[in-house]
């Protein structure tokens, strides 16, 4: 019997992904890769979102933090975390001096999954390739990645969120090393407020290791 042939979602998968990556590369710029996430048409998540949406802060602060999709308020303003977790994170980092001036925010998918489900492993597979160039542009210090996809992409983690959240791993890609922070998601902070404890012993963390890095110049 002949192999079985590849299925097409497989096949449209990895021309995403290889396109992605081809336009990811040829930028050199924040501004470059934006427009070029912008002119991608091989996500279908974008056929029914409303706005493209990337980032918000300060590309050259030290610290990047990135979610996972967009969601309502989200895909309406063309803005991540702009919602009520993105308020609850935005009071998170105010708690440790951090705003918009010296935050980088940005998502491992940058248009919304109907209803706010979960990404698929295809639409993943097609955004990867662009924030992986976004980290590569911005180059923060530190990464906090929020919630387990965000986690499980960028790190190559397959443990829960609740079990990695607070221990330090490192982003890697080619000569890129930079340390990372798994974060519980603030939307799930939301869901289940009993957990804030350990949330803000995790941003207390990322502001100790923070001023340590920025001490050191």
């Amino acid at each position: 019997m002949p192999p079985a042939a590849p299925s097409q979602a497989v096949l449209s998968a990895r021309e995403a992904e290889t396109a992605a990556s081809q336009a990811a590369a040829a930028c050199s710029t924040v501004a470059e890769l934006e427009a070029a996430i912008k002119a991608f048409e091989g996500c279908g998540l974008k056929a029914t979102a409303t706005n493209t949406v990337i980032a918000r802060g300060n590309p050259a602060a030290p610290l990047m933090i990135i979610g996972e999709a967009p969601g309502r308020d989200e895909d309406a303003q063309g803005r991540p975390f702009v919602g009520e977790s993105g308020q609850l994170l935005d009071r998170m980092l105010k708690a440790i001096g951090r705003d918009e001036s010296n935050v980088y925010i940005s998502n491992i998918l940058f248009w919304r999954p109907p209803g706010n489900r979960d990404p698929s492993s295809e639409e993943i597979l097609a955004c990867k390739p662009f924030i992986e160039r976004l980290i590569e542009l911005v180059q923060p210090r530190l990464i906090a990645c929020a919630g387990k996809h965000a986690a499980a992409t960028l790190l190559g983690t397959n443990q829960g969120i609740t079990r990695i959240r607070g221990r330090w791993q490192e982003y890697r890609r080619g000569a890129v090393v930079i340390p990372a922070m798994p974060l519980l998601h603030p939307a799930y902070l939301l869901r289940q407020p009993g957990v804030k404890r350990e949330a803000w012993q995790d941003m207390q963390a990322l502001a100790e290791k923070l001023a340590r890095l920025e001490g050191q110049g």
